[in-house]
């Protein structure tokens, strides 16, 4: 895991803290979230039970907007987005068919989309979100985690905003403390929350 620059699992059993180790290795790398994850602290207390992991991403790209796949062409009554980038193209009709209505916007062709609009402020159009790659990478994140958790965790506690992420569980209740046990973890890596 030389990709991630703090990763540790932590456990008072040497062969679960290996097992874990491990198990946390394939899941990363199958998920494909090596090269997205800066710092990891993985801690499993099967006496207690808890499962504790916390994380920092790398920086996550931007939100994509109109205007970084399309060029906007304002004109009387219609709007022509020359599209450059046609990766977020279905995502991006699928936003302006609910915000227009799907009469106003035609696609004639894969490259270019015409809305039937007047007195549309090509601006505004331009700054319309199309996706957020942060919405996807972080439920990915969790999801992998809840692969890595053990079996029969099912009482959880999860967060992921800006760079950071934790996930708690156990098979029973979790310590009211829980988020002074997450703070605790960030600060073995260096960090806040």
């Amino acid at each position: 895991m030389d990709a991630i620059e703090y990763f540790e699992v932590e456990s008072p059993e040497d062969a679960g803290r290996e097992y874990y180790r491990r198990i946390a290795d394939v899941v990363l790398l199958d998920h494909n979230l090596l090269r997205v994850i800066k710092k990891l602290h993985i801690s499993i207390d099967p006496r207690i039970p808890l499962f504790i992991a916390v994380g920092v991403t790398k920086k996550i790209p931007r939100v994509i907007k109109v205007g970084d796949i399309a060029d906007v062409n304002v004109q009387e009554r219609k709007v022509t987005l020359s599209i450059g980038d046609e990766t977020y193209l279905a995502p991006l009709l699928k936003i302006l068919w609910a915000e227009y209505g799907g009469d106003k916007v035609v696609q004639p062709d894969r490259f270019t989309v015409i809305l039937n609009i007047e007195g549309a402020d090509g601006r505004q159009i331009e700054e319309i979100p199309v996706i957020d790659p942060s919405e996807a990478l972080y439920k990915d994140l969790i999801y992998a985690l809840l692969v890595i958790q053990p079996e029969g965790f099912k009482v959880r506690r999860q967060y992921y905003g800006k760079e950071k992420f934790y996930l708690v569980a156990s098979e029973n209740t979790l310590p009211e403390n829980f988020e002074d046990l997450v703070k605790e973890k960030f600060a073995l890596m260096g960090e806040t929350l």
